[in-house]
């Protein structure tokens, strides 16, 4: 019997080859069971092939199942208002991203797959390039708080001309977000402060692993490893609260976080778009009354073991470990100056002058000032002279502990008298 010229080659081989099984079969060379096997049936099924071939022939040997249309096959009317709504609406969102959204906010559940394939057969989304050579992950820690990242991205997050840093502070182990700002840049304010949020909400962690940002560490040579020895203002308040700090040297080594990075830049922009914010003040309240939470909802994966290696700290002193301090020598005039800023010191009770002593200016994260001799607090400045922005200290800076907040000190709160132009130059 000639075969059907209409089919397939591929069928008409796989046709040719259960005739001849099932042909051997019934000359009695090999059992049905054997054939069975052969062709990769059941024996039910081969028993249905014998009757087919002997009824219709050769062409009882076709799949009835070519040519009809798939019970599984999307309606035209949903594939177009899938393509209608990615074109209108949802246009600058990733697949994946896309995929969630057509089940959460339509309510059309679709495999991402096809989604996926629709859209690259209409030309909406282009088809990536294969993966390059496969490199091995490192393993997450074994629970929350053994190692915590923390970086920042510079985008355009709003879309337009505009770019701020996206600081982020996520978990090794489960992926998880603690803490998640746009900032006007990340420097070492900006990261103390998202630390310190994330001690006061989850406690104390192990270790922090970042790049190596001046404001993390000091490099002496470019390229060269870093000097832990000498300690950044970021470093010191680390070290009072004894979390180790780990160097990544290479992009590669912080995959986790940039990896999380590339999914922050290829949503939250789209995000902010569809809620209507525009402003770094909305985004953040969005972040922390919304996004964060769905983010980790979707991202987070659970640790290979159960507990927490957080601890819960009673420390009250957080405002002075996360704080800029400089050590400076008191004038003859009790005054004492960073730059062009100076602050008056009065007189105690227990010292008639404090000039020629060292001591310690405070500079906080809520742009406020501090003067401590010692464990005694001597000026307290709500706002400084000048340039209020918090600067880091490139010279070397002392390591005292502070472990006892101050109280009600007897020490009267100083106050910032103002000083002639030549006395101003000339204390600074």
């Amino acid at each position: 019997m000639e075969p059907n010229q209409s089919l397939p080659g591929r069928e008409v081989e796989r046709m040719m080859k259960t005739q001849d099984v099932i042909l051997k079969a019934m000359a009695k060379k090999i059992s049905w069971l054997s054939a069975a096997e052969i062709i990769g049936i059941t024996p039910r099924s081969m028993r249905r092939w014998r009757e087919r071939l002997e009824q219709h022939g050769y062409d009882g040997l076709r799949d009835r199942r070519k040519g009809k249309p798939s019970q599984k096959r999307v309606p035209l009317e949903t594939c177009q208002q899938v393509l209608q709504l990615y074109q209108e609406k949802f246009f600058d969102l990733n697949v994946k991203h896309f995929h969630e959204k057509l089940k959460d906010s339509h309510g059309i559940r679709l495999s991402y797959t096809w989604v996926k394939q629709a859209l690259q057969g209409a030309g909406l989304v282009a088809r990536h390039k294969k993966r390059g050579p496969h490199r091995r992950r490192r393993p997450r820690k074994e629970m929350p708080g053994i190692m915590l990242h923390i970086d920042g991205s510079k985008h355009r997050w709003f879309q337009d001309d505009r770019y701020y840093d996206f600081l982020v502070i996520l978990d090794d182990a489960t992926g998880e977000i603690y803490f998640a700002q746009l900032v006007e840049e990340e420097s070492t304010a900006t990261c103390m402060a998202a630390v310190r949020e994330v001690i006061e909400r989850k406690g104390l962690f192990c270790s922090l692993y970042s790049d190596r940002g001046s404001h993390f560490f000091y490099t002496p040579k470019a390229g060269e490893p870093v000097d832990k020895n000498r300690l950044t203002q970021f470093g010191r308040a680390l070290k009072e609260l004894g979390i180790h700090r780990i160097a990544a040297y290479s992009p590669q080594a912080r995959g986790r976080s940039e990896r999380s990075f590339g999914t922050w830049q290829g949503r939250l922009p789209q995000e902010l778009r569809l809620a209507g914010i525009t402003t770094v003040e909305a985004a953040n309240q969005f972040l922390r009354e919304h996004y964060i939470q769905e983010f980790n909802r979707k991202f987070a994966v659970k640790a290979a073991q159960p507990g927490s290696a957080f601890h819960k700290t009673a420390r009250r002193d957080l405002d002075w470990v996360f704080s800029i301090q400089t050590d400076r020598v008191v004038s003859k005039d009790n005054t004492v100056a960073i730059g062009d800023r100076w602050w008056q010191i009065d007189k105690c009770r227990w010292r008639h002058s404090l000039a020629g002593q060292t001591v310690t200016i405070h500079q906080h994260l809520d742009g406020g000032v501090s003067i401590r001799y010692g464990p005694h607090l001597v000026g307290r400045y709500s706002q400084g002279r000048g340039n209020d922005a918090v600067v880091e200290n490139r010279k070397q800076v002392s390591h005292r502990r502070l472990e006892n907040a101050p109280g009600v000190s007897h020490i009267p709160t100083a106050r910032m008298n103002p000083l002639s132009p030549n006395k101003a130059k000339r204390v600074a």
